[in-house]
């Protein structure tokens, strides 16, 4: 059985693992793009742009495994898409391994700063930010970019707006989409007033600590504690956040109630935790003595 977890959040279907220490990978299949490497599960081979949040093992583990299995099956290469000052260590990890393996690994590194874009689709982006853990690290927010009409031609007629295109006139203005924004290991930080990650259809956040006792670990160690959450909650307008990075010391049984507890049942409608399997119905058994049969 897979360990990959897949849910329909939104729009989009969200796949993925993620248990601190241990591994991360999100992947958006619609969007072609997946958030860290984790161990690179088979899910992710055919992803063609994976965004790396930072160099910790339990999300970069899997970047060689992936370069490699992606040349194996005859898939051109991947574009991993990380942090500039991480691109050289990356290149030195690739022909040590290419070392070991006896042949090069076609690989594509794609090295940016905050704020720095990347196209991954005629009208998709990806664009790094800032996220407060240690350095470097990032953020990234996929960007659909669309182009609505204005609102002062909204009466025209179809012939009508062409003629006013044959004119040169602009009728329309580009609009920014965030589909996806995926903010890695982090604590709570100022971009969490970005535009891109506070408008974000899918919010990805981790939330790695749930017990009081331990919000003072979470702050030495630049996570999001579940009181960090609800702090936030008042200037997210995104519909969906969906939680990751917990560990193992909390159920997902304790996390949900203690996030209704802590962020109330209204807020807690907004949450999904990754890690969180379909519930599946039982099959229906024969009927018992005092079942009535359904008539059909």
């Amino acid at each position: 059985m897979s360990r990959i977890v897949s849910q329909r959040v939104g729009s989009l279907e969200i796949r993925g693992y993620s248990l601190a220490g241990e591994e991360s990978v999100i992947i958006a299949p619609e969007l072609n793009v997946a958030f860290d490497f984790g161990r690179a599960p088979r899910e992710l081979i055919p992803i063609d742009h994976v965004c790396l949040s930072h160099g910790h093992m339990d999300h970069a583990a899997g970047i060689a495994y992936y370069f490699s299995q992606r040349n194996f099956v005859g898939n051109a290469p991947g574009c991993a898409i990380m942090h500039r000052h991480l691109v050289r260590p990356v290149e030195r990890l690739l022909r040590a391994w290419s070392e070991i393996e006896g042949h090069p690994t076609p690989a594509r590194l794609v090295g940016l700063e905050p704020d720095q874009e990347q196209a991954i689709r005629r009208d998709l982006i990806v664009r790094a930010f800032r996220v407060a853990h240690r350095e470097p690290s990032l953020g990234f927010a996929v960007i659909e970019r669309r182009h609505k009409l204005k609102p002062e031609y909204a009466g025209l007629s179809g012939p009508q707006l062409v003629e006013l295109k044959k004119k040169g006139i602009e009728i329309q203005y580009p609009v920014e989409v965030p589909r996806i924004t995926y903010c890695g290991d982090t604590g709570p930080g100022a971009f969490l007033d970005r535009d891109d990650v506070k408008n974000a259809e899918i919010l990805v956040l981790e939330c790695t600590f749930y017990e009081d006792e331990h919000k003072d670990r979470a702050r030495a160690g630049q996570h999001f504690h579940l009181h960090d959450l609800r702090d936030a909650l008042a200037q997210l307008n995104c519909p969906y956040i969906v939680l990751t990075h917990m560990t193992r010391r909390v159920s997902l049984a304790q996390a949900r109630q203690t996030a209704l507890e802590v962020l109330g049942p209204e807020a807690a409608t907004r949450i999904r935790f990754l890690m969180d399997r379909p519930r599946r119905r039982p099959a229906p058994g024969p009927p018992g003595p005092g079942d009535t049969p359904a008539r059909g």
